[in-house]
């Protein structure tokens, strides 16, 4: 005899599940980012290793090859950005710096003379300071030194993780399946292909708009004659894979830098217009065309997720949580009692009410249907009677 379990209380213990995998994701938080951005990375370069497979290239060396052009690209990407913060900061250390200075004394003085508030830097900006802001309390040099290691490691076992995920995502594949063994296996191995076409579309799409919008934004720059226009522009192209929050910092950075630099307000708002005027274009046109909507995460959802990323893994959280929020919605799809909490992540259904409107008259229009159709046979009885 099968036990049935009440809807609610299905409904809290899938709440409860989602609850420990969050705590899950605080508490493994150096294990999970790693594997994470590992996973993506492999979905994002299965199918160039299938294309290189089906040249009758093994796997392992078609694995291989995708990991070394990869990090080939990525270290070409981080060279030109480490010469574009090389050649900013090499600035700080002359005029710029007198500028900047200037500004915050202004600064510090409007405010506190304004609002009674006093920003702790009348004499200029200090980067002793700034480093205890930013920067934890009583961290020794020690903490740094180990802090900064763990960061090299994990970033250098990377290309290994993918290297094992592309070689093993087969197996890992078999895996899935007997997890599921209640689902048709070729139902869940489409599910896992359109897991897998979902993150490569957006980790590329996203890439693709990012390379535009920096193109886009170094040519305004340089257009209002912004110094170090390169490294403004590319930064707020990067800075738009945080959804909502990414492209408003992209703005605000080269809007200060034009404030401190120039001597009329034109150029720092000229750039807010201009930033502002692309980000409408990249999100009604370029996004939808090149993306599509693959992702299909209503905003609100996608509000909520990064802020719970950002609290739980900062900065990188923020970015992953997207891709991984889609990956959980595709899942929850797979068992008739989570569906709910795929269509609570996914697009609103406008038409939804509409549907059930025109379901509730079908009954009733059927009965009239029915009761003219009896009527009208006893009339015809009764006339040959």
């Amino acid at each position: 005899m099968e036990l049935k379990v009440p809807p609610y209380i299905k409904s809290l213990i899938i709440s409860l599940l989602i609850i420990i995998i969050v705590f899950f994701m605080i508490i493994a938080k150096g294990i999970l980012v790693p594997l994470l951005i590992s996973g993506f990375i492999a979905m994002l370069l299965t199918s160039s290793c299938n294309a290189l497979e089906r040249r009758k290239i093994p796997r392992s060396l078609s694995a291989a090859i995708c990991v070394l052009v990869f990090c080939l690209i990525i270290g070409g990407v981080l060279l030109f950005i480490y010469l574009q913060v090389r050649s900013f900061m090499a600035d700080l250390g002359g005029d710029l710096s007198a500028k900047i200075n200037t500004f915050v004394v202004t600064a510090n003085k409007w405010s506190k003379e304004t609002f009674g508030f006093d920003l702790g830097m009348p004499n200029g900006f200090e980067m002793s300071r700034a480093v205890q802001i930013v920067g934890p309390e009583n961290t020794s040099p020690t903490k740094l030194i180990f802090s900064a290691l763990d960061t090299v490691a994990d970033i250098l076992l990377l290309p290994v993780f993918v290297f094992f995920l592309l070689i093993y995502r087969d197996h890992l594949a078999v895996f899935v399946t007997k997890v599921f063994r209640r689902q048709d296996n070729d139902f869940l191995l489409q599910k896992l292909t359109s897991i897998r076409k979902i993150v490569h579309a957006y980790i590329a799409g996203a890439g693709k708009v990012m390379a535009i919008l920096a193109v886009v934004n170094t040519g305004i720059l340089f257009a209002l004659g912004i110094e170090h226009a390169i490294f403004f522009g590319v930064l707020a192209g990067m800075l738009n894979i945080i959804p909502y929050l990414g492209p408003t910092l992209g703005a605000v950075l080269p809007f200060l830098f034009a404030l401190i630099t120039k001597d009329n307000l034109f150029y720092p708002f000229a750039v807010v217009v201009a930033f502002t005027f692309v980000q409408l274009l990249e999100g009604a046109f370029l996004t939808p065309k090149i993306t599509g909507s693959n992702v299909n995460l209503n905003a609100l959802v996608t509000f909520i997720g990064l802020l719970i990323g950002g609290a739980i893994w900062g900065v990188v959280g923020m970015i992953l949580i997207i891709p991984t929020i889609a990956i959980m919605k595709q899942l929850f799809e797979l068992s008739p009692d989570t569906q709910p909490y795929a269509y609570l992540f996914g697009e609103e259904d406008n038409n939804w009410f509409k549907r059930r409107e025109r379901k509730s008259k079908q009954p009733a229009a059927e009965k009239e249907r029915t009761e003219k159709a009896d009527a009208e046979a006893k009339r015809v009885l009764k006339k040959k009677g």
